[in-house]
């Protein structure tokens, strides 16, 4: 077939043609068991436990990347014809920049201790069926390919912004898609005043007509309110620290006593030498089936925090972000004691965990404005900008649902 069309539910209908050689690619790398995996990486993790309908897939996503940069791109190649030999890479780029994803997406990097920009040039440098149909385009494209997405390193800076920056499709994508996902209206940005607004500055890198300020202040702000309501929400941080606890109790346990086939054994106890085909193995469907083989006959330490998750008996998790860090400890402590005293296994069910997010940077990649004469810093033009350069912290102590009234006893006391 000659054309293909993906019917996406924010964009649309995506069409590819065989007769654009840049497209032609993108069907044949979407087609590489590589990227088909995608379909079985949830994009939002274990985040479906808190918001229902989180449950599209990292494949979705990489779509919707590929969209949103042809759409870019068509509008820097009216600045700069000569982007358009570079469009190859790009196209490849924006859809593999997710392949290397462990099972549940980021919360799979932190269970396993993994780099997904890592493992997506890994597989783009030595996957047969990655390698040899990027390098049929010409030779060293999947080296381009995999430095861009691993160093974010390209010679055309305007290229390298679209696939890794402050304001690249990815984030435009998920941004947008997360938040249909989880319902919830914070995401929905003004994307098509967003690209009009592309420009090149007179060095060649990307750049926004000043016409694009309030969208893409919009953005920034929507990014902020993303990661507070979603991504660092009370719940996710929890799931997310009970599978980290799964994974390190299996560790710990060693595969005397806990089950595995083969593929999770190397993950759990060799990931340090994991090849392509064992990392491909793995995702969301296998690892879920080992957190209810290890619920129905695993040693209780696993049994527990597994059936947790599956039955959704969630902890509790309680704001501690305006405690000092000695205090937050010092109240860690505490609640363990507290669990200790309900006869419960204080270490698999109590934590802290602490995060900072910043909603604009403006010494990494910082975006600029150029209106033709005058190029300046984002930050020169927007005090709303300038307002997100401060660091937020966020601090969770996590708990059982039993020492939640000593907890609250404790926490007023350290507030009077």
């Amino acid at each position: 077939m000659g054309q293909r069309t993906y019917h996406d539910p924010l964009h649309g209908a995506i069409q590819l043609d065989r007769q654009d050689p840049a497209e032609a690619l993108a069907i044949d790398l979407i087609d590489t068991a590589p990227f088909q995996r995608l379909r079985r990486i949830r994009q939002l993790g274990p985040a479906f436990l808190t918001f229902h309908g989180a449950e599209s897939s990292r494949f979705t996503h990489s779509l919707g990347v590929l969209h949103l940069a042809r759409l870019a791109l068509q509008r820097l190649i009216r600045h700069d014809p000569s982007l358009e030999e570079h469009k190859p890479v790009l196209f490849a780029a924006a859809l593999l920049h997710d392949l290397g994803h462990a099972p549940l997406s980021h919360t799979g990097e932190d269970m396993f201790g993994l780099r997904h920009e890592r493992w997506s040039a890994r597989l783009v440098r030595n996957h047969p069926d990655l390698r040899q149909r990027l390098d049929a385009e010409g030779a060293g494209t999947a080296d381009a390919v995999a430095d861009l997405l691993e160093h974010g390193r390209y010679p055309r800076q305007a290229i390298r912004a679209l696939v890794s920056s402050q304001l690249d499709c990815d984030r435009l994508d998920y941004l947008v898609r997360d938040s249909y996902s989880a319902g919830i209206r914070y995401g929905q940005l003004d994307l098509e005043r967003i690209l009009a607004a592309l420009t090149l500055a007179p060095d060649g890198n990307l750049a926004l007509h000043p016409k694009g300020l309030m969208a893409v202040e919009h953005y920034l702000v929507v990014r902020q309110l993303m990661y507070r309501s979603v991504y660092n929400h009370r719940l996710n941080v929890v799931c997310n620290w009970l599978l980290s606890q799964v994974i390190a109790v299996a560790r710990r346990l060693g595969p005397g006593q806990v089950f595995s086939d083969m593929v999770m054994s190397r993950w759990l106890w060799h990931s340090d030498a994991l090849d392509l085909e064992t990392y491909l193995a793995n995702d969301d469907l296998r690892s879920g089936y080992h957190l209810l083989r290890w619920r129905e006959e695993g040693p209780e330490e696993l049994r527990e925090p597994c059936a947790r998750l599956l039955d959704r008996r969630l902890l509790k998790a309680t704001d501690v972000s305006d405690l000092a860090s000695t205090q937050r400890l010092e109240l860690l402590a505490e609640v363990q004691g507290m669990a200790r005293r309900q006869q419960l296994v204080a270490e698999l069910c109590c934590g802290l965990q602490q995060s900072q997010n910043r909603g604009y940077h403006p010494y990494k990649g910082g975006l600029r404005l150029w209106d033709g004469e005058r190029l300046e810093a984002l930050e020169t033009r927007s005090p709303l900008v300038r307002s997100l350069i401060q660091p937020v912290e966020q601090a969770w102590l996590i708990h059982p649902a039993e020492v939640r009234e000593p907890l609250q006893q404790r926490l007023a006391e350290l507030h009077t």
